[in-house]
C-alpha cells in the first residue's frame, strides 16, 4: 500500500473513531500526535487530512448535503461520511490531482464499506469536482 494511500485510511480511521467516541477529531488528532497507539506513528499527510477536514467541516458536510441527492450526512453510514470528508477536503482544497481523490475515496470505500458505497462515493466526490469552479 503507497503511503498516501495509509495516511488517508489512517485519517478516515481516526474521523470514524473520533465520531464513534463522540471525541472532537482535532484534540483526538493530538492525543495519537502525543502516543501513538500502533507501532508506526501518524505521519504528516494524516495530520494535515485530519486538520484540513476539521477546519473545513461545516463547508464540506453542507455541500456533501447539497450534493447528495436524497441522503442527509446523518443517513450515510458513518465509514461513508468519513472517507468521503476527506475525499471531498482532498478534491476541493487538496493538492492532488482530483481523479486521483476519487479513485483513492473509492478504492478504500470498496474495502471498509458496503457494496452501494463506492458508486455513491464516486458520484458525489465527481459532482464535488465538477462544481469546484463555482465555490471559489
Amino acid at each position: 500500500m503507497a503511503a498516501r494511500t495509509k495516511s488517508r485510511r489512517r485519517a478516515i480511521d481516526l474521523l470514524f473513531e473520533a465520531e464513534q467516541r463522540q471525541v472532537n477529531a482535532s484534540e483526538l488528532l493530538r492525543e495519537r500526535l502525543a502516543t501513538p497507539v500502533t507501532e508506526a506513528p501518524l505521519n504528516e499527510y494524516t495530520a494535515d487530512l485530519v486538520t484540513g477536514v476539521v477546519g473545513h467541516w461545516t463547508q464540506i458536510n453542507d455541500l456533501l448535503a447539497t450534493y447528495s441527492q436524497g441522503w442527509s450526512v446523518e443517513r450515510m453510514p458513518a465509514v461513508d461520511r468519513a472517507i468521503l470528508r476527506v475525499g471531498a477536503f482532498e478534491v476541493l482544497f487538496g493538492e492532488v490531482p482530483e481523479g486521483v481523490a476519487i479513485s483513492e475515496a473509492v478504492a478504500i470505500a470498496t474495502e471498509l464499506s458496503t457494496d452501494d458505497s463506492p458508486k455513491f462515493v464516486n458520484g458525489l466526490l465527481a459532482r464535488l469536482a465538477e462544481v469546484k469552479p463555482t465555490l471559489v
